[in-house]
């Protein structure tokens, strides 16, 4: 069943004392593929500022934008309509041994390393090794997304954009960004190429068509087992109709939705709302 969605991603920044420049890069546009199709997308800044885009290394659209008049507040809204689609089955068609392969692993090392965000972790190594024992890989990521979301509890607070997924396991809490991040290490210890994905997550499947609801980013992985196919550890299901995709990369570092450097300003805060309503 497809579902059309609006998203609006308001991000607002207010300086202590007024900023003199702004340089931003915003990675706030939905991608369309074989699942996705991004009817529109506007990105708008208070005050104005011109943009251009480009789609980054990791194949994300990013529109980048600066502001060189004095300023104390700063908002950003991107608008989308996408239309998404129903949860797709995992793809079984690739063995252990072509995991091994040379062909895959040239092809998708940058999936199959260490980040700052990701290091190794023996410990969590030693569980994803018993976990796909007996089975083929698609199962195999199956049994780790499982085990994740049974093992960590979902808790806004005990985590911070900083922390990796060894801080998240240490503490066997945090939020999506930890679910996921936890989720690649053990991944990737079994030679499975996995990415972090970014975008949104409709929290109502009950919601009228027309009602606006609350939403929130969020974060799942994509694995390749014969071909890319996403899971999302977090909520222990299928990327679906109520999730909206946004960016990949290695980890959260490569997906960022707004990241930048400002003078002056003083001491900044921030504020973030995102809202979903389903259309059709």
């Amino acid at each position: 069943m497809t579902w059309q969605l609006k998203v609006s991603h308001t991000t607002g920044y207010r300086y202590a004392t007024p900023a003199t420049q702004s340089y931003n890069e915003a990675r706030l546009t939905p991608r369309s593929d074989r699942r996705q199709n991004t009817v529109a997308n506007r990105i708008e800044t208070t005050p104005a500022t011109r943009a251009y885009r480009y789609t980054d290394y990791w194949g994300t659209v990013v529109t980048s934008f600066d502001l060189h008049a004095p300023h104390t507040e700063f908002t950003v809204l991107a608008t989308s309509v996408v239309e998404t689609a129903d949860e797709a089955e995992p793809i079984r068609t690739a063995t252990w041994k072509d995991l091994r392969s040379e062909n895959v692993i040239d092809h998708r090392t940058e999936y199959l390393g260490a980040t700052p965000y990701t290091p190794r972790d023996p410990e969590l190594s030693k569980v994803a090794r018993e976990l796909r024992k007996g089975l083929e890989p698609a199962d195999a990521v199956l049994a780790i997304c499982e085990w994740v979301n049974e093992q960590l509890k979902y808790q806004p607070g005990t985590t911070g954009v900083h922390s990796t997924a060894t801080d998240a396991w240490k503490a066997k809490e945090g939020v999506c960004q930890d679910f996921a991040h936890v989720t690649l290490v053990m991944l990737r210890a079994i030679g499975v190429p996995a990415r972090y994905v970014s975008g949104y997550l409709h929290t109502r499947p009950s919601a009228k068509l027309g009602e606006m609801v609350q939403g929130e980013s969020h974060a799942w992985v994509d694995v390749w087992t014969g071909g890319w196919w996403a899971y999302d550890p977090t909520n222990g299901i299928g990327v679906g109709p109520r999730h909206v995709w946004v960016a990949m990369g290695r980890d959260y570092a490569d997906v960022a939705p707004l990241k930048g450097i400002f003078t002056g300003g003083g001491q900044s805060t921030l504020d973030v709302s995102v809202q979903l309503t389903r259309l059709m």
